[in-house]
């Protein structure tokens, strides 16, 4: 059931808790036997938080997790940007690793992580400061290529790409200024969208990067899982200097819409 598991996307493993066909435990279990078999290889995750992600999974039975989406499914942090309070985060910098820096709160995004009900079993890699479009920092290492161990994951979200394109777990978290979700969404096949400027929140730390340029959200393996996860983090909070203008509909109702197709105008 374990090797089953690893081959569903989140929406799928969202519906197994929802019909007790499985647990909370059992999923999280589950990718932590992945993450611990696999990531040797590729140094994709570089924080684990596993008793903290087990905890949380055995709490469900009693109804502290929050029943949102994704209630009960395994979930990765890019180790950079969105933080979990009381949780290590680095940026990819030797500087706060050996600090040992730690995060005094939840950003917005990470509220809503959680609320959505996704576990978190650790951070993933990404080069100092997400400035590079390959994920090599000095404090952790080169991450690696799932499909070709000796090629690039790119970046600056390669440690979580490898993470999902490896089936550690199916979805985890990345952020986009110049590329860093696309770049390596195209080198390990995975969905990668960038949102609108606003769409997600920054905050309550950060209001406006790089002009609106860096972007939240996730790198993930199905169209339906990045549009689920959209419709779940999107949304102006307090503090945000600007925000997308409001969607018309769920973006998961978007996934199956038809396409409207327009002629050509004659002249062309």
């Amino acid at each position: 059931m374990k090797d089953e598991l690893a081959n569903l996307d989140a929406t799928e493993q969202a519906e197994l808790v929802r019909r007790r066909q499985v647990s909370p435990l059992e999923l999280v279990d589950a990718a932590i036997t992945r993450i611990e078999r696999v990531n040797p290889q590729l140094n994709a995750v570089i924080t684990p938080l596993f008793d903290k992600a087990r905890t949380q999974a055995q709490e469900a039975r009693g109804g502290s997790l929050p029943d949102g989406p994704f209630r009960g499914v395994p979930f990765l942090l890019k180790d950079l940007v969105c933080a979990t309070g009381g949780d290590p985060i680095y940026g990819g910098m030797r500087l706060l690793r050996d600090a040992r820096f730690v995060a005094p709160h939840d950003t917005h995004l990470a509220a809503k992580f959680r609320a959505a009900g996704f576990i978190c079993l650790g951070k993933t890699n990404t080069p100092e400061l997400g400035l590079n479009a390959t994920t090599e920092p000095e404090a952790f290492g080169p991450s690696r290529n799932p499909w070709n161990p000796t090629r690039s994951t790119g970046g600056s979200s390669g440690g979580s790409a490898a993470a999902v394109a490896s089936r550690m777990v199916a979805v985890a978290h990345a952020n986009d200024g110049g590329g860093s979700i696309r770049i390596p969404a195209s080198e390990c096949g995975l969905v990668g969208l960038k949102p609108s400027r606003g769409r997600v929140s920054l905050g309550p730390d950060i209001g406006d990067a790089w002009h609106g340029l860096a972007i939240e959200h996730v790198v993930t393996r199905s169209v339906r899982d990045s549009a689920a996860v959209l419709d779940a983090i999107a949304g102006n909070m307090p503090g945000d200097p600007y925000s997308a203008p409001p969607q018309r509909r769920p973006f998961i109702q978007e996934t199956g819409a038809s396409l409207v197709i327009r002629s050509v105008p004659a002249w062309l």
